[in-house]
């Protein structure tokens, strides 16, 4: 499963997934750089940060940014 980091409330990640599913993860069961706007992978217990696709996300958002602020 693949989900996304929207933000952080106490102890919690709140991600959404590819179907806009909120689902909250501990933060302890999260790698030591997760952060807002990072793509996790879960695969069974194990939980992961996907620098690729996160890297792509915010190429994306960058770029559509310029387009609004130009």
């Amino acid at each position: 499963m693949r989900v996304i980091i929207d933000r952080f409330e106490g102890d919690y990640a709140v991600c959404q997934d590819e179907n806009k599913k909120i689902i909250n993860i501990e933060r302890g069961r999260l790698p030591h750089d997760a952060c807002e706007g990072c793509v996790l992978l879960i695969h069974n217990d194990r939980i992961e940060v996907d620098y690729v696709e996160t890297e792509k996300r915010k190429e994306k958002i960058k770029k559509l940014m310029d387009l609004i602020w130009d």
